[in-house]
């Protein structure tokens, strides 16, 4: 899946002075939203996800804004899709100075018991081993190119922190999201390597979209819940890349200020 929707030999050559940006799950949502604001900032961006035709949406709108991108539909889960990802990124730019992993997925509500094995993989294959992947690859080009250094970003979620009820494998893949994050923030800090998690809830996206029907709370209760523009989300990102090296947002939390979550559980 290294097939590139765009030429890179037409974007820029080596010695553009903007930084280079990558995306995962660019194609929609949080993913895309995000992609166009780091090209508003002046990176070029390159746009990871499955789908070709989502992909190439975000990048007309990039380069209709004067913006440059870089399309490789990406598989997340596969090792070897995700090294041709960076190894297009390595040829067509030459470095990466910033890396958001967005990609994941997650279930309708459902008891543990009720979870299947193949559910559970497609999870922790997309939310956890998709982002080690993209960690992985991104760690080793950030501290080998020349001037060492970058930026990792990871998208948590609200249940990294507290579970919302029937959600067993998607609170287990942001609890290890957690872990990933304070791991390579530690181990980054000898190549100028910053690594922070965004922590959201309920950002008015597609995947979100069952928010806005009755949804099971802690106990019985059931109920609707709020949610905020994708936009708020887009800020809180847009901040911690616009920071220098030297400081890092560890973990920064993004909600909908009336969602049930201070107290839930």
């Amino acid at each position: 899946m290294s097939d590139r929707v765009t030429d890179p030999s037409s974007l820029v050559d080596s010695t553009d002075p903007r930084g280079i940006a990558m995306v995962t799950g660019a194609g929609s949502g949080i993913g895309s939203a995000v992609a166009e604001m780091l090209a508003r900032a002046g990176y070029c961006v390159v746009l990871a996800g499955r789908r070709p035709e989502k992909l190439d949406a975000t990048r007309v709108s990039i380069e209709e804004s004067g913006g440059v991108a870089l399309c490789v539909p990406t598989d997340v889960t596969d090792p070897v899709s995700v090294k041709a990802l960076f190894d297009d990124t390595r040829v067509s730019f030459g470095r990466l100075d910033v890396l958001f992993n967005n990609a994941g997925v997650k279930l309708s509500p459902m008891l543990p018991d009720e979870v299947d094995v193949e559910d559970w993989n497609r999870v922790i294959g997309t939310n956890v081993t998709g982002v080690f992947l993209c960690v992985r690859e991104a760690f080793s080009l950030m501290r080998s190119q020349e001037r060492p250094g970058g930026r990792i970003i990871n998208n948590g979620s609200l249940s990294a922190h507290v579970p919302r009820p029937l959600s067993l494998a998607y609170t287990a893949s942001k609890h290890a999201i957690s872990g990933i994050t304070r791991a390579v923030a530690l181990d980054g800090r000898p190549y100028n390597i910053a690594c922070g998690q965004i922590d959201i809830g309920n950002a008015a996206t597609e995947m979100n979209a069952p928010m806005t029907d009755e949804l099971q709370q802690t106990g019985r209760a059931v109920e609707r819940e709020p949610l905020m523009s994708v936009n708020a989300v887009v800020r809180g990102v847009e901040y911690m890349v616009s920071l220098p090296l030297g400081a890092n947002v560890l973990h920064l939390t993004v909600m909908a200020t009336a969602m049930p979550y201070v107290g839930r559980g």
